[in-house]
């Protein structure tokens, strides 16, 4: 088979890795790299525990039936021969020839003693020694008392004789000592809760591991109990550590390099591209170069398709705001052109008016009219910006208007301002213009040369103001009262509820003043 015939198949292969999800491929790569590894290490420390293990615990049985075996003879003969030699005493005090044989047989061992006292406490046979032991026994009774430095065997006779043996911890440790050559080893006697220590094993160290055997005796529940090291460090276990170890690393670097170049550098750029969208944009995935990842490539493609959909949108929204912004407009400039259209037409009949008080009337509802389209001038000017409406600007113009429109009994009117820069909604500007134009009117019904001041200054709360309208013209009179119960009271205190304010009138000063809501400064 030649490269030609290989190429298509190389190619069919590596097409068919790409579209395989990406925790497959990972789990494939880990599989193949690791499995021998693995399998080695396994094999390796397997079978050298398992053989570790049953030499020692084979070797440390073998050592323990062979030296409990010796302790146990020598201590059950020894302890039959005190019984005898005290059965011959009890006959016979004088019995040398016992005394002799049981001294022979201890002597071979160094550094036991042994004593046969009477009831009074006379020594028989032996050598007076003392025992931290008490406690009476029964005849032909047995007893193994465990001291510090020593075992000692106490064995009861009749009419409160005893016989006692006491062993050192090297004689005992000579008898329970292994025949040939073995390794470090421990061993000790144990009863119940007492424990003789005969030979200490060494430090095992921080990674080693003792193996323990026991052997009960034959003697008052006297046991030897025997310890070896667990298997040593050797080159086997040695070598299996290595291993894993090495295929921790390996594991470990193939895993990062891996996920690092299947998923986290193209998520990285995936996410920087998102982080830098901006509405109306499309997506480009050309910029993030070849991406191994299926699922991140088609993670990818969602997001373009979805910067697409918002860009559309977004167009539409676009088109939208323009031909609602061009409605609202016509909208604003067809009422303003009918406002006018109505204060040219009241204008017009009121110079044709046969009488003074229908003049004055056209007058007044012009007045009104034309407030209405100061404000509402105003508000289509600010349509662009939104800001909100510029009072200074709109009670300017109104109060100019006032005086232009006003009757010529009243040549006499004068109309001082001081208003701050604020601003206010659209209700607000109509509701306060109207309630100057009534409180103006009412002032110049009382007075036709009224002067009336209007003020308005920003309040303790950041969004009111206080609107003040004073005149000499407003002190409580009997005219003024008749004013405002026939005709303005109802209107002003109407314009005030629209306000959603108290409206506050001083009729010592012949002043009115109100807290309105504004929307800020300009």
């Amino acid at each position: 088979m030649d490269s030609t015939d290989l190429e298509p198949r190389a190619k069919g292969v590596a097409a068919a890795l790409t579209r395989m999800p990406t925790g497959a491929k990972l789990f494939l790569i880990l599989v193949g790299a690791l499995l021998p590894l693995a399998l080695i290490a396994l094999f390796i420390t397997i079978q050298t525990t398992r053989t570790a293990d049953t030499e020692a615990r084979a070797r440390l049985s073998a050592i323990t039936d062979e030296s409990s075996g010796v302790v146990e003879n020598a201590l059950t003969n020894e302890a039959s021969e005190l019984r005898g030699t005290l059965g011959a005493l009890e006959r016979d005090p004088h019995d040398a020839d016992s005394c002799t044989r049981l001294a022979g047989g201890f002597a071979t061992q160094g550094g036991v003693r042994f004593a046969i006292v009477d009831s009074r406490g006379r020594v028989l046979c032996g050598q007076r020694f003392t025992l931290p032991v008490t406690g009476a026994l029964r005849p032909a009774e047995v007893r193994v008392s465990i001291l510090t430095d020593g075992l000692a065997i106490r064995v009861g006779g009749n009419g409160g004789m005893t016989a006692t043996a006491w062993y050192p911890v090297s004689a005992l440790s000579a008898l329970a000592r292994p025949s040939g050559f073995v390794p470090d080893y421990g061993a000790a006697l144990v009863r119940n809760d007492q424990r003789l220590v005969l030979r200490q094993i060494g430090t095992a160290g921080p990674l080693g591991r003792r193996e323990t055997a026991r052997s009960d005796l034959a003697l008052d529940r006297l046991g030897l109990e025997m310890s070896m090291p667990g298997a040593p460090i050797t080159s086997p276990l040695i070598l299996t550590t290595v291993l894993l170890v090495l295929m921790w690393i390996v594991a470990a670097a193939i895993s990062w390099f891996v996920v690092d170049i299947l998923l986290i550098r193209p998520l990285r750029r995936l996410r920087t591209s998102v982080g830098k969208y901006q509405p109306g944009e499309v997506l480009d995935m050309k910029r993030f170069g070849a991406i191994p990842a299926q699922e991140i490539r088609e993670l990818g493609e969602t997001f373009q398709q979805i910067t697409r959909t918002v860009q559309a949108h977004e167009s539409d929204l676009a088109e939208g705001l323009v031909r609602q912004t061009k409605l609202t407009r016509e909208v604003h400039h067809r009422v303003k052109n009918n406002l006018q259209v109505i204060s040219s037409l009241i204008n017009f009949h009121a110079r044709g008016a046969k009488s003074a008080e229908a003049t004055e009337a056209y007058s007044s509802i012009q007045r009104r009219v034309d407030a209405l389209a100061v404000v509402h001038r105003h508000h289509y000017a600010e349509l662009e910006e939104n800001r909100g409406l510029d009072l200074r600007s709109i009670i300017g113009e109104l109060a100019a208007n006032i005086r232009a429109t006003a009757p010529e009994r009243a040549a006499g009117l004068g109309i001082t301002l001081e208003i701050e820069p604020l601003l206010v909604n659209q209700d607000v500007a109509i509701a306060v213009a109207f309630l100057i134009t009534e409180i103006v009117e009412l002032a110049v019904n009382g007075n036709p040369s009224a002067q009336v001041r209007i003020s308005i200054k920003g309040g303790d709360e950041p969004d009111r103001a206080i609107l003040r309208v004073n005149s000499p013209s407003l002190v409580e009179s009997a005219e003024m009262e008749a004013l405002l119960e026939n005709r303005y009271g109802r209107i002003i205190a109407g314009l005030a509820r629209q306000l959603r304010t108290r409206l506050h009138h001083d009729p010592l000063v012949g002043a009115y003043e109100a807290s309105i809501a504004i929307t800020g400064r300009p």
